[in-house]
This record gives C-alpha cells, structure tokens and sequence, in this order.
C-alpha cells in the first residue's frame, strides 16, 4: 500500500488549494487527505497536524505549501508514521527559529506591504492577492480565492519553532522561481539546508493550484521512495 500523502496548505488559502493534486494523486492510486489547518500558531497548527497523521494508518509523506513548511517541520518529530516531508513553495525553519527570523536573513518579498492586520489576524488586500500569491492563474479565479482567504494569527509567523523532522527525514522541496511572497532565495537556502531534492519550477506561490502536475510529480517521487 502507498503511503497516504497529507496535504497542508499555508496562510490566506484552504484545503481546495490541493483538489487538482489530489485528484492526480489518486489517479495514481497515491490515498491523499488536505488538512485544515487552524493557522492560529506554529505549535497549536504543528499539534493539529500531528493528532491528525496518527489517526491514519500506515506511513505518511507531509506536504506542506507555504507557512505550512513550518507546521510539518514541527509535527513531524511528534509522529510515528511520518516517512518523509515535501516543501513546496515553504519556510523551513530550524529549531529555535521563526519564519520572520528566517525570512529577515534575505531580500523582502513583496508580501509586506500588503498586508492587512484585522483584531489579531493577518490578511492579505484583495488587490495584492493575485500579486503576491498567484499571478499565473486566470484572475476570475483569483478574485474569488482573494475574497475568500483564512486569516493567519499574526503570533504564528514570529513563534519559534520546536524540534524540526527534517534533520532526520528526507525531504523534497519545489522552489517557486517567480514567488512574491517568500523570496525564493529563503526556499533555496531552507531547501539546501534540509538536504532536500530540489525542483525549480517557474511559477508563483500557489504551485499546487498552477503548477499541479509538477507538484504532484513532486509528491509521487516523495511516495515512491518512502513506500
């Protein structure tokens, strides 16, 4: 039997950003579950995703997009069954570090200035949605993804992050050359720091929504070697 691939999306998106991955995945015969993640604090979402992966039998490959590069890296570690983590378009934090602080090391992003703080939440402007996030997929799809994006407690990108499964599990990770939210230079230097197979694909943060076939590629390398 496959491992089960466990699909956690980032800030501002939920889990219909991986339907087309999960539709290939299993066109592949690959079982895939999308985790909602609660995107209120590293440890919070890292416990969320691990209570999760134990409930399922069998190995599992964890993919996470984004900030959720983070939330694997510190579930993994609290896990059993997980056999091997996919970074795609992610921080990877190590032990000790947020993803601000890595983030800081290198060139801003163009995710800043399009912020927008509501309570203690973080979201993004309708306007810089598409811009910042997707800016190869058809903009009707970005009008609606930008109206209806989940917030990120603002806490959760300076919480530092615990011990971190990639020190000790193989990893992949698909650096987006043409993201404006995490410079791909911080992809490239959590990528080579982790050890990580690398593929560079040109396209914007939200791969598994413009890139999918890749993405799943990605996933489907993670799977084979990890059965």
């Amino acid at each position: 039997m496959n491992p089960t691939a466990v699909l956690v999306h980032g800030a501002f998106t939920d889990t219909s950003s991986w339907a087309g991955v999960i539709r290939r995945l299993r066109a592949a015969d690959v079982p895939a579950q999308a985790v909602a993640t609660p995107l209120r604090g590293l440890a919070t979402d890292a416990a969320f995703v691990a209570a999760t992966v134990a409930a399922i039998p069998g190995p599992v490959v964890l993919v996470g997009n984004s900030y959720a590069g983070a939330v694997i890296g510190a579930a993994a570690p609290t896990t059993s069954n997980v056999k091997a983590l996919v970074h795609i378009a992610a921080f990877v934090p190590d032990e000790g570090e947020s993803v601000l602080e890595m983030a800081a090391q290198f060139p801003d992003s163009e995710l800043g200035p399009h912020l927008r703080p509501v309570g203690e939440d973080f979201y993004l402007s309708p306007e810089g949605f598409r811009h910042v996030l997707a800016a190869d997929l058809p903009e009707d799809v970005t009008d609606v993804l930008a109206v209806s994006q989940r917030p990120i407690a603002a806490a959760a990108l300076g919480e530092k992050s615990g011990p971190v499964g990639w020190k000790t599990l193989p990893s992949w990770h698909a650096v987006a050359s043409a993201d404006r939210a995490i410079h791909p230079t911080v992809q490239r230097f959590g990528a080579q720091r982790a050890g990580s197979t690398v593929v560079e694909i040109d396209g914007s943060h939200l791969l598994a929504l413009s890139r999918a076939d890749t993405v799943t590629e990605l996933i489907l390398d993670a799977v084979a070697k990890s059965a």
